[in-house]
């Protein structure tokens, strides 16, 4: 028996309206939420036209299946998982062709799902769990009788075949969905070793990924409820399929500092550095999850994921931007440079929020024009959130100096979670108060990163 999915209605009345130029195919991605006994579909996007420098911008659709830019769809996929809060996730794309090319849309599909999680993967730190699904959705629509043909790929297995798959439409499927918050307190220090932008990139993802296992291992709080069993996260409530009210679940992330609680072997460590970058500051961490018998402890995992999915892309936009402007000789320089904070909108219809990564120098119509780009979908300006974040910073410098505190040899849970993210002065104050300690700790060239 093959997956269900259960698709919103919104998705099909976007699926029905695409048009292709005749002989032409349009390709897009589905996004949504998996779990082990069924599959929730929430958005559907069509790729947005790749423009080439000097050409003018031409219309929608490839002719050919062998003419569809497996590279920009799988960048499209890479831009739009960036987006997504946690529990939502980039499941599958699909195709739409004209009668002739239908013949050959599965072998198209099959190399496009197969590039673009390979793709994906490249970027992801957390480790997948057991129950995690590896199957990808693929739909292809006839674009003249606009029959619809739902297969699935193990994405784990290169050799798969395609499974047959169910694909039902559903009418408000996420409007219920309880949504997780969690303002999280981060401080981070990666040594860099060398001063390419390759030995940076190297250094800063070994550095992530060893953070990321930290909060993997966290402790975690749901609404105040552990998150260590398979107790279920709204139990104790009647549940109306009709109901369109969502609730708030307040989340807390708790960190130990003891290397046991890894099960590892902690050892000592010299390495010769010829710099470091420190990530500090506080972020704001979204998650839905869905609201068929869902546990605690998913909940926790998809707040912990997004956690690590928000400060890993921005790390990634630095250094993508550092590569562009500075030029891969120069490394991790010096100076003062900017880095982008969270800020969030309503999917269309869905309720859900998606979001997006605002420079200082931009605007809410940047934004607004990206989310029309990536997402195709209008965005009133108003309607963009750009209130959960005010200051992220990173601080690189061209030498490791001792900044411990005479506490840091102590072994402590240290709770990195502030309750009430509407209160924006206080950690703006402890980031500039913090900023201008490490400055004067590092000794030489040190340039500030900051969300403002």
């Amino acid at each position: 028996m093959g997956r269900s999915y259960f698709v919103d209605e919104a998705v099909e009345e976007y699926l029905s309206g695409l048009q292709a130029p005749p002989g032409s195919c349009v390709t897009g991605l589905l996004a949504g939420q998996s779990s082990p006994q069924r599959d929730f579909v929430v958005l559907a996007v069509q790729t947005p036209h790749r423009e080439s420098e000097g050409q003018p911008k031409a219309s929608k659709g490839v002719g050919q299946l062998d003419d569809i830019d497996v590279e920009w769809v799988t960048e499209h996929a890479k831009q739009v998982s960036r987006m997504l809060p946690g529990g939502l996730s980039v499941l599958g794309l699909f195709l739409l062709t004209p009668p002739e090319l239908s013949k050959d849309a599965q072998n198209a599909l099959k190399r496009l799902i197969f590039a673009m999680e390979k793709y994906i993967i490249k970027g992801r730190l957390w480790e997948l769990s057991e129950e995690d699904v590896t199957d990808r959705v693929t739909l292809h629509i006839c674009s003249k009788t606009k029959k619809l043909v739902c297969k699935t790929f193990d994405v784990k297995d290169p050799k798969s075949s395609a499974k047959p798959a169910d694909w039902k439409y559903q009418t408000g499927i996420s409007s219920s969905w309880p949504m997780l918050t969690c303002s999280v307190e981060v401080d981070l220090q990666i040594p860099v070793t060398g001063s390419s932008t390759d030995n940076t990139n190297k250094c800063m993802k070994d550095g992530l990924r060893r953070w990321a296992k930290q909060i993997e291992a966290a402790y975690c709080l749901v609404n105040g409820r552990q998150a260590l069993d398979d107790s279920e996260l709204i139990s104790g409530q009647k549940k109306n399929p009709k109901t369109t009210n969502r609730q708030t679940l307040p989340t807390r992330i708790f960190v130990s500092d003891e290397q046991s609680e890894l099960d590892e072997r902690s050892t000592a460590l010299v390495q010769v550095c010829s710099g470091s970058m420190r990530v500090r500051g506080v972020v704001h961490c979204r998650a839905y999850i869905h609201n068929n018998k869902p546990k605690v402890r998913h909940a926790a995992q998809a707040i912990k994921r997004d956690l690590i999915n928000t400060v890993c892309s921005r790390v990634e936009m630095f250094l993508e931007d550092l590569l562009i402007n500075e030029g891969s000789q120069k490394g991790l320089c010096s100076g003062q440079q900017a880095l982008p904070r969270r800020v969030f909108a309503p999917m269309p219809i869905s309720g859900l929020s998606v979001c997006d990564y605002m420079f200082p120098d931009e605007s809410t119509s940047d934004v607004a024009e990206r989310l029309k780009e990536m997402l195709d979908c209008e965005t009133p300006e108003e309607d963009i959130d750009t209130s959960l974040e005010s200051i992220f910073s990173a601080i690189s410098g061209s030498e490791i100096t001792d900044s411990h505190d005479d506490d840091s040899s102590k072994h402590v849970i240290s709770e990195i979670q502030a309750e009430n993210p509407k209160i924006q002065k206080a950690p703006q104050y402890f980031a500039g108060v913090a900023i201008a300690a490490a400055i004067a700790l590092l000794a030489t060239a040190t340039s500030l990163l900051y969300f403002s």
